[in-house]
């Protein structure tokens, strides 16, 4: 899929847009946008991308996507055959990590908004029972435009707070990371990040977080709550799926251009970590977006 960037500025300069949209089908567009996007569907059927996530949806699904994280809700093929019986319909909200300006975002009362934008960045599904979330969404377009800042407030308050998700993005798929709230393990990060393609021994890492080996493990794995070396393998299977979904390379070049140096453990570390081997998660989506 081609990714576009898609401008979503509110047209008359209001720092939420809500937009209700009834159509045939939703928009075939893989796209990203600098917004924040909150999401309910209360129509339709299909699978959705986000990231490197692919998966079923369906009416009554909550999602919070980040800002610049590649999305698309594709229909299911009985939407693209003029049938009048199916219609797409869903709320979008769309606004600014500042959108109630730096000095409120910043603000120790607002901690938890921010952590709920952080965590964005991978695409939120708000899981359990979401008609009351749905309802308070569909409320916004009613509302002026300070009744609709409180209310949104509200919205986030409530996910945070009440609500629980999982996460859909994997980390690898992201082009930086910024996930965690230790930050003395950002420039750890940061190494991986920019020499995953390369081999990176645990001795390596432990020159760059100044530690012996056998400690900078158990602080890597309390840190991210995983051991250094299936994260390094995420971030690694995560670019493969990158690479996978924009149908450029073979899987055996995707393999060595991932930082995996065999064709055997990139199968089998794929698999472990995504359920599907690097061809049949090819095939679904491929299956998909024809």
């Amino acid at each position: 899929m081609k990714l576009h960037f898609l401008d979503r500025t509110d047209l008359q300069n209001k720092s939420i847009s809500v937009h209700h949209n009834t159509y045939p089908n939703f928009l075939r567009v893989w796209h990203y946008h600098e917004q924040l996007e909150l999401v309910a569907i209360l129509k339709s059927k299909g699978t959705r991308f986000v990231g490197d996530s692919i998966e079923q949806f369906n009416e009554g699904e909550v999602v919070l996507i980040g800002k610049n994280l590649p999305h698309l809700w594709l229909n299911d093929k009985s939407y693209f055959k003029n049938n009048p019986n199916l219609t797409a319909e869903a709320v979008a909200i769309h606004f600014k990590e500042e959108f109630i300006g730096n000095a409120f975002a910043t603000a120790p009362e607002m901690k938890h908004i921010t952590a709920l934008f952080d965590k964005a960045k991978q695409g939120l599904k708000f899981t359990g029972n979401t008609s009351k979330i749905i309802a308070d969404i569909k409320e916004l377009q009613h509302l002026n435009d300070f009744e609709r800042i409180i209310k949104l407030m509200q919205i986030l308050n409530t996910l945070w707070v009440e609500v629980d998700y999982v996460k859909l993005a994997s980390a690898g798929f992201l082009s930086t990371f910024n996930q965690t709230e230790n930050r003395s393990l950002d420039k750890v990060y940061s190494y991986i990040f920019d020499n995953f393609k390369k081999p990176i021994s645990l001795q390596d890492m432990a020159k760059v977080a100044q530690m012996n080996p056998a400690a900078f493990s158990r602080y890597f794995k309390k840190g991210s709550r995983k051991p250094f070396s299936r994260y390094l393998n995420e971030v690694r299977v995560g670019y493969a799926c990158k690479l996978l979904l924009e149908e450029k390379y073979n899987i055996t070049d995707i393999c060595y251009e991932s930082g995996f140096q065999n064709l055997s453990n990139f199968n089998r570390q794929f698999k472990a970590i995504t359920s599907y081997s690097p061809s049949d998660y090819l095939k679904k989506h491929s299956s998909t977006v024809k």
